[in-house]
């Protein structure tokens, strides 16, 4: 069985296809570098990590992007022998602008060297290429109306302009002809996230509606031209869970069409596994449902309803999802391990290095820079779970900072981190953002500060769902707690401004500032993830 979700942890968006015997989901990845994130299966059950393509300056600089903008839905194809790649670089979120600039790449292999992007529009964001059976190909997005009241935290349909189709022409690399808005969407609204498939003589046409929140589902349209005009499906959406409260797997939508070699239907769609009371640190993942063909031409759910199962029958015998497991890390490969990212910048080197088995950081900017954040972080993918790391660090100043963060954005985090007080000298102290909103200001934990002697300090923090607890110690002693019982719910997709505002999840790490401008830097020996569900 398919256990769903399949990619578990911050891996929204998902776009599908299939080459051969392979299928390649590709997902969002906002302000995390390097840009998209491909995964790789057999059977649809199992996935590995095969490559992040945006992996080079000339790709993507998502430098000063606020948290939550920079890649949005990507869209994968494979055509004409390589890969293609679609995706936006979102620089603005606030107020009625979006500024969203649509790129292609393209690849023989997934894990391979990728092109230089090909600027193709900035009318809007969610891009999709669909190649067609006689060749053309055709670009299809979201247009954004700044003129519409959708900014902030409560988009409105005014601004979600319809989708706009134009042909591309890959030999110019640049689109031809006007472009024509070929759908408004049903009722629900916020419509985006448009993929196109053909069958049969007719144009398929998915897209995300009602917002990335819990009315979110996937409607389906179809046209016999792809001009239009299209008609909804019968029951509109094909996947959702906005009618079911109670449903573990919530914000079902945007996802993508696949066929099985032997033509059975399978559509992606992203979702939330939240705790009570709504928040998802998790964030928004990735899910498949097996679907059917019915007589009338339309797709349907296999099990007939759009609520999407735990459990779904693959297409073959195949073995059974992997269990969790701890991974622990030594960081002494040369390379960062890949479930690790990092923050925006194109230029890794001046933030961290891997070298005599250690990760050193360099402290550069504020842990809520959007410039240059020397923060190295995995995603949380379980709600219950240990990490550890050992940091050897000398801080001079309370101006110099390192240690083992959970982290979403810089208004949500907590952060253990050896620095310096002038009356106690060096000593570990406890931060937190606590997702106040416009001032994000930091709360200080005063009975956090401990002084500490010279030597490595291991850290490790506790995770229980909406509870978190850090531990430190010297040696190979007892942990000992410090500070408060925290809030992990914090670190969600709902907390502070909102699950229309927050499009990530929740990343577990290590970070160093220094805003004495020195670079002063902290060293990681180890990390570990344990998942404790």
């Amino acid at each position: 069985m398919i256990r769903n979700p399949v990619l578990p942890g911050f891996n929204p968006d998902p776009s599908i296809c299939r080459v051969g015997a392979e299928y390649f989901i590709a997902t969002s990845t906002f302000e995390w570098y390097p840009g998209v994130q491909v995964h790789r299966s057999r059977d649809l059950v199992n996935w590995e990590l095969a490559a992040r393509p945006l992996n080079r300056p000339a790709q993507l600089d998502m430098r000063g992007n606020p948290d939550s903008c920079g890649i949005w839905a990507p869209c994968l194809s494979f055509a004409d022998g390589r890969f293609w790649l679609v995706y936006t670089d979102v620089k603005r979120y606030d107020d009625n602008f979006k500024d969203t600039h649509n790129y292609i790449v393209t690849g023989e292999t997934v894990d391979g060297a990728w092109s230089d992007p090909v600027h193709v529009n900035s009318s809007g964001f969610d891009p999709s290429l669909f190649h067609d059976d006689d060749g053309r190909k055709w670009f299809v997005n979201l247009q954004w109306n700044h003129r519409g009241p959708g900014t902030g935290g409560n988009p409105a349909h005014a601004s979600f302009d319809g989708i706009l189709l134009q042909e591309f022409d890959p030999a110019a690399g640049r689109l031809v002809g006007a472009p024509q808005t070929v759908f408004h969407g049903s009722g629900l609204g916020l419509t985006e996230g448009p993929h196109l498939f053909k069958r049969n003589g007719w144009y398929y046409l998915t897209v995300a509606e009602g917002g990335t929140g819990y009315s979110h589902a996937v409607t389906m349209a179809r046209s016999r031209t792809i001009e239009g005009p299209y008609e909804l499906h019968p029951d509109t959406h094909l996947l959702t869970a906005k009618n079911a409260p109670d449903h573990p797997l919530q914000r079902v939508g945007h996802g993508q069409y696949v066929e099985t070699p032997d033509g059975t239907p399978y559509h992606t769609f992203l979702c939330s596994q939240p705790l009570p009371g709504r928040r998802s640190p998790l964030g928004r993942e990735t899910g498949i449902e097996c679907c059917r063909w019915a007589d009338d031409g339309w797709l349907y759910p296999e099990a007939g309803t759009p609520l999407p199962r735990l459990e779904v029958p693959a297409p073959n015998a195949v073995i059974g999802p992997r269990p969790p497991a701890a991974l622990e890390r030594r960081f002494d490969t040369g390379a960062l391990p890949p479930e690790f990212q990092w923050l925006r910048t194109p230029e890794p080197d001046r933030i961290f290095s891997l070298d005599h088995g250690r990760l050193r950081l360099f402290g550069r900017e504020s842990i809520g820079s959007w410039f240059e954040q020397a923060l190295v972080a995995r995603r949380q993918e379980h709600h219950a779970y240990t990490a550890e790391t050992r940091v050897s660090f000398s801080p001079v100043t309370y101006q110099q900072a390192a240690g083992l963060t959970t982290y979403y954005n810089r208004h949500k985090f907590h952060f253990l981190a050896l620095t310096h007080d002038e009356a106690t000298g060096r000593c570990l102290t406890l931060i937190s953002c606590l997702g106040d909103w416009p001032d994000c200001a930091l709360t200080r934990h005063q009975d956090a500060t401990v002084p500490v002697d010279d030597g490595p300090v291991d850290m490790r923090v506790e995770v229980d769902r909406s509870e978190q607890r850090f531990l430190w110690r010297q040696g190979e002693g007892h942990w000992h707690p410090i500070g408060p019982l925290l809030d992990a719910s914090l670190i969600s997709d709902e907390a502070g401004r909102g699950e229309h505002a927050s499009f990530t999840g929740a990343f577990i790490g290590v970070a160093a500032y220094d805003i004495t401008g020195s670079g002063c830097a902290a060293d990681f020996d180890r990390f570990l993830y344990d998942p404790t569900d």
